[in-house]
């Protein structure tokens, strides 16, 4: 067995800003509600396709003087994909000019990037690959109706990228990842509609059974939250953050979150606030984190890795 490291990070924020302010006006709503409701100040659109602003998150990484040899896997999370084929990850692979490369797509919602980070250390793991590539991407703004107050005060679009790579150093990987379909009416997008959303059922859902799921990730590796440095959800909504934080009795500033100058970038937002995280040098060797997706499927899961 394979143990993984984090090699480096990468994004890609569009450069429209589109403000709290600016959308208050559109929508005849109070001044100041949306930062009251949401924790955010502004998100970011795009006219970019998705395929190339994933690229650029992932150029961003390699600029940190990244090597591109030995990539056995591009793997990419999304839900506002623009084809079906080719996939994401084979336009990434292609400009690349990667040879021979695993290179799939997937979809699981909000936790998406969760789901592919922990496929692409199973391959590492498993001795298939060196090195794999992880991307989240979206493009919300495509597929958001602007006078809907659930999701367009909300959503934004960016990209991810994170490199996992074997170490024969010692580092400590557990994860739980679990579906629930039973309930998965209250977060859908269907092939050229709009993200419908249920705000109440999916604020329900998102302060209980993402508690539950790193509490169970806890458990399995038999380790004290304590020693967490970090916990880094996905950025879906202050308000459930805070609630997050409070049920799992920690300080508010031990979940890292960047909303309020992000928005929600449904698969990008992880990887876009551990990659915030690492550039402002806030982790070092050894310590240990938490990543935590949770969101439309209902796909919920957690990792706990070392650094």
């Amino acid at each position: 067995m394979e143990n993984i490291k984090i090699v480096a990070n990468g994004v890609y924020i569009p450069e429209i800003p589109i403000t709290s302010e600016e959308l208050e006006e559109k929508l005849d709503l109070e001044k100041g509600y949306i930062k009251k409701r949401t924790g955010i100040v502004k998100r970011y659109y795009t006219n970019e396709k998705i395929q190339d602003i994933a690229l650029k998150a992932v150029e961003n990484l390699f600029s940190k003087n990244i090597e591109k040899e030995n990539i056995g896997l591009i793997i990419t999370a999304t839900t506002t994909t623009e084809n079906l084929m080719p996939g994401i990850s084979n336009y990434v692979q292609k400009k690349l000019d990667i040879d021979k490369c695993i290179s799939l797509d997937i979809l699981a919602g909000c936790s998406g990037y969760i789901n592919a980070f922990d496929i692409a250390v199973m391959y590492i793991k498993a001795g298939i690959v060196e090195k794999a590539l992880v991307i989240g991407v979206e493009v919300l703004s495509k597929f958001t109706e602007k006078d809907d107050i659930n999701t367009s005060i909300i959503l934004s679009d960016g990209a991810g990228a994170t490199l996992l790579q074997k170490t024969n150093d010692k580092k400590i990987y557990y994860s739980n990842i679990k579906a629930e379909g039973k309930n998965n009416e209250i977060l859908t997008c269907k092939t050229n509609e709009k993200i419908y959303m249920q705000g109440k059922e999916i604020y329900k859902y998102a302060v209980t059974k993402p508690v539950e799921n790193v509490k169970e990730l806890l458990s399995l590796a038999n380790e004290d939250i304590e020693n967490i440095k970090y916990i880094i959800p996905h950025q879906s909504n202050m308000k459930i953050m805070k609630a997050i934080s409070t049920r799992l009795k920690i300080e508010e500033n031990k979940l890292f979150t960047n909303i309020e100058n992000i928005g929600n970038t449904f698969c990008a937002s992880i990887p876009i606030a551990l990659n915030e995280i690492m550039e402002n040098k806030m982790l070092k060797s050894g310590d240990k984190i938490i990543l935590l997706g949770y969101g439309g499927g209902l796909n919920t899961g957690s990792i706990l890795l070392e650094i």
